[in-house]
């Protein structure tokens, strides 16, 4: 758990110059993502596989790679809404 937030937190200073970059039609674009149903459907199933110890080694892979990635588009959507926020 120490690793994962000390990676996270490495993750948000290093795209801290990316948020700077955004306009506020980006920045709402970036805080409205959303997996697609297919997309969303693979990582529920997934994660059910995971909580149930049943992933494959492929699977894990796949699995860690969509935590990865949603963990990346997490802090941009973070900053995204927080850029939103200040222009209120």
């Amino acid at each position: 758990m120490v690793e994962h937030q000390t990676d996270i937190a490495i993750l948000d200073k290093m795209l801290e110059p990316v948020a700077r970059c955004f306009t506020p039609a980006v920045a709402k674009q970036i805080a409205e993502l959303r997996a697609d149903p297919p997309m969303q459907a693979r990582i529920d199933e997934l994660a059910a596989k995971c909580n149930e110890g049943e992933l494959t080694e492929t699977e894990k892979r796949e699995y860690q790679a969509y935590v990865d990635a949603l963990d990346l588009l997490g802090i941009l959507q973070a900053k995204a809404r927080a850029m939103l926020a200040s222009q209120l």
